[in-house]
């Protein structure tokens, strides 16, 4: 259902390009440093994810925003408490005369206070419209897929999304049995747990109950991006919550272990922590992300080690 790619080399900031199965669009998670991202991925970008601000997160945002003019519709922007201000500072930060208000238009979500105000940016002055409010789990919808979030703690607020595939019902018609408006039927009923409703199969009525044997649930695929957070309880708590069982997770392993005490001052994870959470979160394929330019190639690599070693291994590191 999803399959993200990392956009961005070892040596550069972190950026994260999702694509979805039988999707025109594409999502970006995170808009540090990448020149591996392509001027027509960011064209066919539908939404953008954002944890938090620091420059390693943001700092590619303009190249996106340049990318991404002319695309004639709109673009949904999500991130924490103050995004809002500062898309629009930087997209203002330029002169806008010869664009036409059709080219672009940009709906930013800011998650603050349990809240999630949304604005939307229309060229060429940018102004803050249509302003609502909304309180719920899921930031962004589609047909066949949403985004939740979690607000963890970074020294201010880094937004976990974690992108679930809607359940797909499914029905392995018996012997006997040939496809039909009932199947519709069935499936509804299902849905909406109506046990009694009546199905009519060929001219013969049978109760939905009677019939549910033949429905098989496949259940959506979760996808998980967790970047800047500290390594403390509370965060590893609300992962464990959010991110428990997800078939993939990308997640920040910004230090060595031998730098934890780094980690810690700056509100960062460290391998053997990241790799802890993953192991206890019981995410069928967890992958270590966003290490540290400080780091040459084989110190790299000791961290992704020292993930693994961590993720595979029962003992608790607290």
């Amino acid at each position: 259902m999803f399959k993200a790619e990392v956009k961005s080399q070892e040596n550069e900031d972190i950026c994260i390009l999702i694509n979805v199965e039988n999707h025109k669009y594409s999502y970006i998670c995170e808009c540090g440093e990448a020149k591996k991202l392509r001027v027509k991925e960011c064209q066919d970008t539908n939404a953008i994810f954002l944890s938090h601000t620091h420059i390693d997160h943001f700092v590619n945002f303009d190249t996106v925003l340049r990318h991404q003019i002319g695309a004639n519709r709109k673009i949904v922007i999500c991130g924490p408490k103050g995004i809002i201000e500062q898309v629009q500072n930087r997209i203002k930060s330029y002169t806008w005369n010869l664009i036409k208000k059709s080219a672009i238009s940009y709906e930013v979500r800011e998650l603050s206070n349990g809240l999630i105000r949304s604005v939307v940016l229309n060229p060429p002055f940018w102004k803050q419209e249509n302003e609502t409010y909304f309180n719920k789990s899921i930031i962004f919808e589609e047909k066949d897929f949403h985004v939740e979030y979690e607000v963890l703690d970074h020294k201010i607020d880094s937004i976990a999304y974690l992108f679930k595939a809607k359940d797909k019902i499914k029905i392995k018609l018996e012997k006997g049995f040939k496809s039909g408006k009932w199947v519709s039927d069935l499936k509804t009923a299902f849905i909406k747990n109506n046990k009694e409703q009546v199905i009519l199969v060929d001219k013969q009525e049978f109760l939905a109950k009677n019939l549910f044997y033949m429905i098989k649930v496949e259940k959506g695929k979760k996808l998980g991006i967790i970047m800047d957070h500290a390594a403390n309880k509370e965060n590893h708590q609300k992962i464990k919550a959010k991110f428990f069982r997800s078939d993939e997770v990308y997640i920040e392993c910004f230090y060595k272990d031998e730098d934890k005490d780094l980690a810690n001052k700056n509100y960062h994870s460290h391998a053997s922590m990241s790799g802890q959470i993953m192991r206890e979160s019981e995410v069928k394929n967890a992958i270590p992300v966003h290490f540290s330019r400080k780091y040459r190639a084989k110190e790299r690599e000791e961290i992704v080690e020292q993930f693994e070693k961590a993720k595979n291994n029962n003992t608790s590191i607290y």
